[in-house]
């Protein structure tokens, strides 16, 4: 590859490695791209080349340049080129710095290095003639163009000053033909150049001091200029007429420079802010903020080098010549001066409104319509105070600005393509937020209007009046109406969209109504279409410069205007169908958020102007009913005082009037025309003054009857007695009559009262509470007289006789006599003790028979009788009785009676009969559950149990035995249930003994407990029967098993009771066998038995401890005979295992043991391990 074998190559190498910390891959990576190997191969080949920058991207890796790189923010590594000295080759110096700095460092590396060593004398006198020049010129050219570029990206204008001014040899020709024209005399040409200097001094110039040359270049200049003054005395006079052509070189350069000054910074003056919105451009406020911040610094950096020492020399140069662009020089320098002003007094007052506009984007959108008059009042504020913003032009300009502001912030508020997409789902909340937008931009427009007003104001007010704007408004909101038409076109799209969706759950009613709800959610479903297309739109309905929704929204108001006309004649169909006004007026309520729209107003007014006719109509038909009816009005309220159902009918017409009326209102805008609407006003006047006429007919009749029936009760007896004992109230029915009439005329009001309904009416409260009081008396002595008992009668005579007396005062009393609630109170009171004891004789009733639901005898959690009545029902029953005697002394204080007299005696034995009833039935219960319990037909589970037992010495027994355990048990169970009726105190004093002394003489208690004894001889009789049938397996238990066992190794049988001299005869294996099988048949017999026998249903048997016994015997008999013949076969078995001696013996041996060992199997004994392995050693013979 072109120059990687040059040593410098490798070094530059080396170096970017280390600083970028490549990996060889890296480097490699880059050598083998061409493009990015371009710029080294041109500085290793071009000496006029001077400088190599490299950089690492993020993406792309390292890049190399041979200019200084923008926008690069990290780190640049500068390879420069210096020329050494003669045969010394080059020099390669490398610097490091950040990527902003680079156009900074390159500059103050040629000014600092480059450019001194090639000016310097003794370094230059040992290179070829010109070579050092040309170096230095072509160091100065890259300079001044870095100078360019840095200032370019600081968006600074940069002067850059003559190139003749680097070279000493032109300046000394200059000052020395300087020196001629001005025939020597130097003191002169000094003093014009400290004037110079002097005329054009930053003091002059009103320039910042911070802004300045500082005092060093000054006086470097000075001193720069005295050398080459001194340097021109020495020339001779044959140096000078050589300088002739340098002077005129340098000249010409200056000039050339001072073009070129006045070019650039004619043209940076002449930037125009406007100009970017005559371009149609929309910028913001901050952008014209920086604008002149920018203009300010630039300004002031063209001013700061005009004042440079170089644009002095240049001045020095064109006035030592009278050259003609020593005037344009000094233009230039006011011109840039008039500038600096112009921007400070722009950015000074500009800074308020940056300001405010700085906290009004930091507000929330929601607060920017209360803050758009104090924006428009900072911008009032600068068009009165700057000097230089005041310009119709400029106003407008920032005015625009602001509006492209807001309208930014209104469409990042809005969410773009969201604002239309969410039509289909819930338009509601952005619809609101469409609103905000356009009541903040129409605030921003009223602030402006009232700024505007205001300065006109001030124009006339003021002695020096201030400019107004004569500027045209639509000049400022060019931008900002169109923004504001196409949210105004958004907001009608979300308005008729909810307008529209409010058809989804609407049903009409009605003889079409079916078709005419298809009609309605026709005209739905087809706008959710067009809704779902308009929402479908990939663009911004925000951005005004799109006019891709425009064309969407033409069509979506098209398909509207369609189905608008479609819904219109739903509505004019549902109108013709509808039968009255109300439901009319309904109809039109439930469409009122369509009415508005123009379509709409255009074709419904001929259905509206049919409901007018409908009015009339039904107001016509008022009048008639009214006329029909009004003479029995009754029959439509029939539980109301005659003039009060007129009246409410009278009321009902009139409601019906007034909601027809009030219907018709509703449709009244929709109909147009006043000559309906007075019309229609007229006749529903009529009809309300003739209802009116009848009602006050029907109040004057009304007080007239009211005034007769009052003075009627007023002089009507309190109470009346009928026989035979019967208290009512006198007049009840008339009094309450009239009570509810006055009710109602305090309810409808307007009514006249008469002396006697006015007197009534005021002694009202009175008359209800004597009333109520009569009421309650007459309830409470009715049922003192009709609920007595016999027993009772005798112990409360005393009182009725004075009851009775004092009725007879109060039956001489009127309505408005005073005293009743005393006089009635007595009987109050003898009611309250009456109703307290026959409460305690209901709650001795209740006791009484709540016994018979009361279980004395229950069963176990097995099912069987516990023994005995449970603690807790005698506590229960204790105090059952307790309660018993305590109300009985309860009531005799109630009654007032003595404790010694007959009454209460008789009273005490009634009470006592109701008690010794409920305890015979408690009784009863309990015994007819035993005997229910034991009658085999009717019974259930088993009541009691026993278990048959196999004892040694007993034999066959229950356990325990029928005589002492259920005989027992039950009597004593029918002791303790005869025991529960002592456990009640006894009521009457007259009567002896306790209530199970008297319950025990009870014949039918006596037939139940002697019917339980029978069943208890009946189940003992089957037990004996039981027990006698189990006795044939006795033999078993009670013969003498080695006794028996002898006789049968003996006889071969068991000998009989009268055998004494018996043949002997040996039991043979099939003897044995016969023994074997007859156990194992008992044993069957005996496993088979049932383990519980239920004896007459009722007694419970358990048999299996005494089988459990049984087989254990049986086993027994069953081992003694296996167990002989298990030591037979051993014994067999060892005869046959020895020296065959005896064949025959033998042979038959074998066969003896072979049955043996078959018969032991059949009887379920297993050989021991030693006899089997000995039988395997047998048969194996």
């Amino acid at each position: 590859m072109e120059g990687t074998d040059d040593k410098r190559f490798e070094l530059v190498r080396i170096l970017v490695q280390r600083s970028f910390r490549l990996d060889p891959a890296k480097w490699l990576e880059f050598l083998s791209e061409n493009t990015k190997m371009v710029p080294v191969n041109k500085f290793m080949s071009g000496p006029d080349i001077l400088h190599l920058f490299f950089y690492l991207e993020p993406d792309s890796g390292i890049q190399a340049s041979l200019s200084p790189p923008s926008g690069v923010r990290s780190k640049v590594l500068c390879v420069s080129r210096i020329l050494g000295k003669e045969n010394s080759g080059e020099i390669l110096k490398m610097q490091e710095f950040s990527g902003e700095e680079a156009l900074r460092s390159l500059v103050g590396l040629t000014q600092e290095v480059t450019c001194p060593l090639l000016s310097r004398a003794e370094d230059s006198s040992r290179w070829a003639v010109g070579v050092a020049q040309e170096a230095l010129k072509l160091m100065e050219r890259q300079k001044s163009s870095a100078q360019v570029i840095e200032a370019q990206v600081g968006g600074l204008t940069f002067l850059p000053p003559p190139e003749a001014l680097c070279q000493q040899e032109d300046l000394d020709s200059f000052h020395q033909g300087s020196s001629l024209d001005h025939g020597g005399v130097k003191h002169d040409d000094e003093d014009g150049s400290n004037e110079l200097l002097q005329e054009h001094s930053p003091h002059n110039l009103h320039l910042p001091n911070d802004n300045n040359a500082d005092a060093s270049s000054r006086d470097s200049a000075v001193d720069d200029r005295s050398h080459l003054r001194d340097n021109g005395c020495q020339k001779d006079q044959n140096e000078q007429k050589t300088s002739v052509s340098h002077v005129s070189h340098l000249l010409h350069a200056c000039e050339e420079t001072v073009v070129e000054w006045v070019e650039l910074v004619s043209d940076f003056l002449q930037q125009d802010w406007s100009g970017l919105v005559l371009d149609q451009l929309k910028p913001v406020p901050s952008e014209e903020f920086s604008f002149w911040k920018n203009r300010l610094k630039n300004l002031l950096f063209i001013q700061n080098q005009l004042m440079s020492p170089e644009a002095h020399q240049v001045a020095s140069i064109l006035q030592a010549d009278d050259s003609v662009y020593w005037t344009a020089l000094q233009d230039l320098q006011s011109h840039v001066l008039e500038g600096v002003r112009e921007a400070e007094d722009i950015v000074m007052n500009l800074t308020p409104v940056q300001q405010k506009l700085s906290e009004v984007m930091e507000m929330d959108f929601h607060q920017l319509r209360n803050n758009m008059a104090a924006v428009m009042e900072e911008v009032h504020l600068l068009w009165t105070r700057s000097d230089f913003y005041c310009q119709p032009r400029r106003m407008v300009v920032l005015l625009q600005e602001i509006c492209n502001l807001f309208i930014h912030l209104s469409r990042k508020f809005l969410p773009g393509q969201e604002v239309i997409g969410v039509l289909v789902s819930e338009p509601g909340p952005v619809l609101e937020d469409v609103r905000l937008v356009i009541q903040t931009l129409q605030a921003l427009k009223s602030a402006y209007s009232q700024q505007e007003a205001q300065l006109e104001l001030q124009d006339q007010d003021q002695v020096t009046p201030t400019e107004s704007w004569t500027f045209l408004s639509h000049l400022v909101f060019f931008h900002l109406d169109i923004f504001l038409r196409r949210l105004l076109n958004i907001q009608e799209v979300h308005c008729v969209t909810l307008q529209f969706y409010q058809l989804d759950q609407m049903v009409l009613t009605g003889v079409s109504s079916t078709l005419l709800t298809d009609g309605v959610q026709q005209v739905y479903q087809a706008f959710l279409v067009q809704v779902r297309q308009l929402s479908s739109c990939s663009c911004d309905p925000t951005d005004p410069e799109d006019q891709t929704f425009e064309q969407y929204l033409d069509q979506f108001q098209a398909q509207v205007s369609d189905l608008e006309t479609r819904l219109v004649s739903v509505l004019s169909k549902a109108l013709e169908d509808c039968r009255d006004v109300p439901s009319a007026a309904k109809l039109v309520k439930m469409f009122w958020f369509f009415l508005d729209r123009p379509l709409v107003q255009d074709q419904l007014p001929p259905y509206l102007n049919r409901l007018v006719e409908q009015v009339l109509m039904d107001l016509h038909h008022t009048e008639l009913e009214f006329y029909s009816e009004r003479e029995k009005p009754e029959r439509f309220f029939r539980f109301r005082p005659a003039a009060a159902a007129r009246l409410c009918w009278n009321r009902l017409l009139r409601r019906r009037t007034e909601e027809t009326l009030r219907s018709f209102r509703t449709i009244q805008n929709l109909c147009g025309g006043v000559a309906f609407s007075q019309l229609v006003l007229k006749r529903s006047e009529q009809i309300v003054d003739l209802l009116q006429d009848f009602r006050s007919s029907v109040r004057s009749d009304w007080s007239s009857e009211l005034e007769s029936q009052c003075g009627v009760i007023l002089n009507h007896s309190l109470i009346q007695i009928s026989p035979p004992a019967h208290l009512e109230v006198a007049g009840r029915h008339q009094l309450e009559a009239i009570l509810q009439e006055l009710r109602y005329v305090n309810r409808e009001g307007g009514v006249t009262l008469h002396p006697n309904t006015d007197r009534f009416l005021n002694a009202r409260d009175n008359i209800i509470q004597t009333y109520l009081s009569l009421h309650q008396m007459v309830s409470c002595y009715n049922q003192v007289v009709g609920g007595d008992i016999e027993a009772e009668l005798p112990l409360i005579q005393k009182q009725l006789q004075e009851l009775k007396e004092n009725l007879s005062e109060l039956e001489k009393k009127t309505w408005i006599c005073e005293g009743v609630q005393q006089e009635s109170q007595q009987v109050l009171i003898v009611h309250s003790n009456i109703r307290e004891a026959r409460a305690n004789m209901d709650t001795m009733r209740r006791i009484a028979q709540g016994w018979v639901e009361l279980d004395l005898l229950q069963r176990s959690g097995d099912s069987l009788l516990e023994g005995g009545i449970k603690d807790q029902t005698c506590r229960g029953i204790k105090a059952d009785g307790e309660q018993l005697l305590r109300l009985t002394q309860v009531n005799r204080s109630l009654y007032s009676a003595d404790e010694s007299s007959e009454t209460w005696t008789r009273y005490l034995d009634y009470v006592d009969d109701q008690v010794q009833d409920g305890l015979l039935q408690l009784l009863l219960r309990a015994l007819h559950f035993l005997t229910d319990s034991m009658n085999p037909q009717t019974c259930g589970p088993a009541l009691l149990a026993v278990s048959l037992q196999l004892q040694e010495t007993a034999g066959l027994v229950f356990e325990p035995t029928i005589d002492d355990g259920p005989v027992e048990f039950l009597k004593a169970t029918m002791r303790d249930v005869y025991g529960a009726a002592a456990l009640v105190p006894r009521i009457s004093a007259s009567r002896d003994g306790n209530y199970q002394v008297c319950l025990q003489q009870n014949p039918e208690l006596c037939a139940l407990e002697q019917e339980v004894m029978t069943r208890l001889l009946q189940v003992k009789e089957e037990a004996e029967l039981l027990r006698a049938g189990l006795d044939r397996y006795s033999h078993l238990w009670l013969s003498d098993r080695k006794a028996v066992f002898q006789e049968f190794l003996t006889y071969g049988r068991q000998l009989g009771a009268g055998e004494v001299d018996a043949e002997r005869n040996p039991a043979t294996l099939k003897e044995f066998q016969r023994e074997i099988q007859v156990l194992l048949t008992i044993s069957s017999e005996v496993t088979q038995l049932e383990e519980v026998v239920l004896l007459q249903g009722w007694l419970q048997v358990d048999l299996r401890p005494f089988t459990t016994c049984l087989l254990s015997i049986i086993l027994d008999w069953k081992h003694m005979y296996t167990h002989f013949l298990l030591e037979s076969t051993t014994n067999s078995l060892q005869q046959v295992t020895r020296p065959a001696a005896d064949q025959e013996e033998s042979s038959s041996s074998t066969l003896s043991l072979i049955d043996t060992i078959l018969l032991l199997e059949a009887a379920g004994v297993e050989l021991p391990e030693h006899l089997a392995a000995q039988l395997q050693v047998v048969t194996s013979l």
